[in-house]
């Protein structure tokens, strides 16, 4: 194979003696890996066995994102992937700095988040000898990985991290990890003994369109049903299936909901854009099709879809489909490719717009519109302490078609969800269903980073904020501006509803409460913009300031802490 030879040795001052000018170390094969899967950004928080990975990536012209917690790099590369479409890719230092990036890991596999943490690990000649920072990082991580293993010699170093970053893509997606023993990253092995997989050449399509037979069937039952819905959820946006999506469901006129990342994919005011009407709707449809979404605790195990309604489900993974729920058709597949076969088979088997359905248009849209109204009022509340519903209304009138949301809170983003609608698909970033609490900082670290023409828009309870909050001082650092509120209550308010629910109004108060946190302030210590409101009169102007600040900002907004979303007092926990 030939290869460029790399200037690194002479640039260290290294002499031909020691090492000869066409070999190539551990870490900066790792980078050439990265550079060939199309990665350009690693999270990190530095440690000693893993510099010459920082090293490599200098060389590639990789960018180094240093942060302060190993959880956010993690979450960070989780967002990334979300965002870019591209694997994100976290490097953390061996035993603590591995297990500290746990979380972040975790909430990517439960997310379908395509990431590649890389751990740094004792030397190979010291294994079992109680080296620096050892753990058993691979056996930590296999149960929450879709590849876990440790690069065993230097010149396998690139394809290993090849090979893991196509399990990530095997099937749904997911995480991978390698941990990197010390004398394998830094070990320098002749080009030629070095394995180095060539850009696009080791990946197969998986854009699988599914069981052709079954796309008819599904194409017979629409043509059939008077009464249709669908969901649209995260894999839609996975996919990039976007354009299909919207095709779907106006070319056969089927109301659609949207949760997880999905939302965005229909514009608020699109005629097939639902959000207040979905119990109604999975409770009257004769069809209900469910896209890369698992019937799990959100979709309450699929026990809230009507009994007699025809169930289809569409998923990357053969695991998803059919499970907590029987269904009457499943299709396993690239839900965009499944979407668009359908659409095309449906062809001459339904008149154009479906005129039969309007009178269950005009049913759901009239539910829809009462349960607007209904809530109106409180969303133009002028109560001291703010409501809740008041914040998330003025964050929904504030975002533009640029603006990427991210929510990162327990009942202040319950709120949230029922309120704030993102203009453009792509645009919505929340944990997923781990429910990992600290996500937002990081996911808008890397929003910002990988899109910088987008706003970001970023909503905190003020317990989550304070999980990973120190690190605003690196997007202060690497100049990463965002609109960030802190719905500030001084609780774990989600917590606390459950707590008053199941022992009392007098044992409420027990682990749930926090300090009033002048969040503001702490954004101003760190170099940001700082705003602090209590009068919902003044939200708005503040959002507004903040957006032309031009800075990391946080407005602490003191919200109602007797009041809770709807979505918090339904959980099944507390029941």
């Amino acid at each position: 194979m030939t290869q460029t030879i790399p200037a690194s040795a002479q640039r260290h001052g290294v002499s031909d003696a020691a090492i000869a000018p066409e070999t190539i170390s551990g870490g900066h094969l790792v980078a050439k890996a990265l550079k060939a899967e199309g990665v350009d950004t690693v999270y990190t928080l530095c440690g000693g066995h893993i510099i010459d990975i920082y090293d490599g990536c200098v060389d590639e012209g990789i960018e180094v994102i240093d942060v302060r917690h190993e959880q956010v790099a993690a979450h960070a590369a989780d967002g990334y992937a979300r965002i870019t479409g591209k694997p994100g890719c976290a490097v953390v230092t061996a035993g603590p700095g591995t297990s500290d990036a746990v979380t972040g890991v975790a909430n990517a596999l439960r997310a379908e988040s395509p990431m590649l943490l890389i751990g740094g690990q004792g030397a190979l000649s010291q294994h079992k000898m109680g080296s620096l920072q050892d753990l058993p990082h691979v056996d930590i991580m296999t149960p929450i990985t879709k590849f876990a293993a440790t690069v065993p010699d230097t010149a396998r170093t690139a394809d290993m991290v090849s090979m893991a970053f196509r399990e990530c893509f095997n099937g749904a997606p997911g995480p991978s990890f390698l941990e990197i023993p010390r004398d394998v990253l830094d070990a320098h092995v002749p080009y030629e003994q070095a394995r180095l997989p060539r850009p696009g050449s080791y990946r197969a399509s998986t854009k699988s369109a599914g069981d052709p037979a079954a796309v008819e069937q599904l194409a017979d039952l629409i043509a059939q049903s008077e009464k249709p819905c669908v969901l649209l959820g995260n894999q839609v946006w996975t996919c990039r299936a976007t354009d299909v999506a919207i095709e779907f469901v106006r070319t056969l006129n089927i109301p659609a909901f949207m949760n997880g990342a999905g939302r965005g994919t229909l514009a608020p005011k699109d005629p097939m854009h639902f959000q207040l009407a979905r119990r109604h709707a999975f409770n009257e449809a004769d069809l209900i099709i469910i896209v890369g979404t698992p019937f799990d605790f959100r979709m309450a195990y699929g026990r809230r879809l009507s009994p007699t309604a025809k169930v289809v489900q569409i998923d990357l993974d053969y695991r998803t489909v059919g499970k907590n729920r029987d269904i009457d058709l499943g299709l396993v597949g690239d839900v965009g490719a499944i979407l668009e076969a359908t659409t095309a088979a449906s062809s001459g088997r339904i008149s154009p717009g479906a005129a039969k359905r309007k009178a269950w248009i005009d049913e759901l849209r009239a539910f829809e519109t009462a349960a607007y109204e209904k809530r109106l009022p409180r969303q133009r509340s002028d109560a001291m302490p703010i409501d809740p519903y008041r914040l998330v209304h003025e964050i929904n009138e504030f975002l533009t078609e640029d603006s990427i949301y991210i929510g990162d809170g327990g009942d202040i983003v319950t709120f949230s969800g029922q309120v704030v609608q993102p203009k453009s698909p792509g645009h919505w970033m929340d944990p997923g269903p781990l429910g990992t609490l600290g996500v937002g900082i990081p996911f808008v670290m890397a929003a910002k980073h990988a899109r910088p023409d987008k706003e970001v828009v970023a909503l905190f309870g003020d317990g989550a904020f304070s999980l990973t909050g120190w690190d605003f001082e690196t997007l202060v650092r690497f100049n990463l501006p965002f609109v960030g509120i802190v719905g500030n209550n001084s609780s774990m308010n989600q917590i606390r509803y459950g707590q008053i629910q199941k022992y009392g109004e007098n044992r409420g108060r027990v682990g749930n409460t926090l300090g009033n946190v002048k969040y503001d302030q702490f954004a101003k210590m760190l170099g940001g913009h700082g705003e602090e409101v209590r009068d919902p009169a003044d939200i708005a102007p503040a959002l507004q300031r903040a957006r032309e600040s031009g800075l990391p900002s946080l407005i602490n907004v003191w919200v109602d802490p007797e009041v809770y979303a709807p979505g918090t007092m339904n959980q099944t926990m507390y029941k």
